[in-house]
């Protein structure tokens, strides 16, 4: 029987020049996008009227394009406002992903391996999500590693690296958690598979230092900035697990779901902290103040 292809939520997406409702057929399977990876692509969210750091979100989507061999074919402040125009598409009930995407339709005629940048396209394609914010989570250490520049495209958000957080996850939920812990090649605490994560020791707020192995991301930023105007001791350092299982409090950030507390990491119980949540009440203080710089 056929895979149902149609999109699983109300989707918009933006792809030449035009607003397709659903989940139009882009990709084939010569293109150098599936079948050898040449992806790139960028999450930012909309809920409540509000975009936060719609802007950081465009723009990192091009770097990303740029550090894949791709060459970027929309400007930052163009993707932002097409992604104003899906808004008004949408019924404003629910909260909406915000997904813009480059990849490559051939690769080089000397090595069809290398993406050809003269055959980048771009996509912004925009659907119904429901956010998650608060919900707690459980966290197990991962058996699997976060790659090294060296061995892997991390300094691009790419579609080819999430196959190993996706296997990080099932092995995770196999043990009955929802989320895994990933190290780096080092054995150091890199993140999880889909979110940067933060630990609270003795007041404390610490979260593993950008080496490269991981996309410090723009919602992990925002938090460390409005942490430390809030009057705490914030640390980017290397951390291992055993700082994890002592630490008093465990969170998360990411785009998707912005602040999420561990309420188990392996077999201890951890209660949600008041850090998390000054975090979570100090972000969208700052997002519903930035509504009018958004809009």
């Amino acid at each position: 029987m056929p895979v149902n292809t149609a999109a699983r939520t109300a989707t918009w997406t933006f792809v030449d020049g035009e607003w397709l409702e659903g989940n139009p057929k882009l990709v084939g399977p010569t293109s150098h996008a599936m079948w050898l990876g040449s992806t790139v692509f960028d999450g930012a969210r909309w809920f409540d009227g509000i975009a936060p750091d719609l802007d950081l979100h465009c723009q990192r989507i091009n770097r990303s394009a740029k550090n894949m061999g791709l060459t970027p074919v929309m400007k930052a402040e163009e993707i932002e406002t097409l992604a104003w125009e899906g808004v008004a598409k949408f019924d404003g009930r629910t909260a909406i992903y915000i997904k813009p995407m480059y990849w490559a339709e051939h690769g080089m005629p000397f090595s069809v391996v290398a993406a050809d940048p003269e055959s980048t396209r771009f996509a912004l394609c925009m659907f119904e999500a429901p956010m998650h914010t608060a919900k707690p989570s459980s966290l197990t250490v991962s058996p699997y590693r976060r790659p090294n520049p060296e061995v892997a495209m991390t300094g691009a958000k790419t579609g080819s690296l999430y196959p190993n957080s996706g296997r990080m996850i099932l092995e995770a939920r196999n043990r009955g958690f929802d989320n895994a812990l990933a190290r780096d090649m080092n054995g150091n605490v890199a993140e999880t598979a889909s979110s940067n994560i933060f630990m609270v020791k003795d007041g404390v707020v610490m979260t593993p230092v950008a080496n490269g192995t991981f996309l410090a991301g723009i919602t992990r930023s925002r938090v460390i900035g409005l942490l430390r105007q809030s009057g705490f001791d914030v640390r980017e350092m290397t951390l291992t697990v055993d700082d994890f299982m002592d630490a008093d409090e465990i969170f998360t950030s990411g785009n998707y779901s912005k602040i999420v507390p561990i309420n188990r990491f392996e077999e201890r119980q951890l209660q949600e902290g008041p850090v998390a949540r000054k975090a979570l009440e100090i972000y969208m203080d700052w997002a519903r103040s930035k509504t009018g710089d958004d809009a």
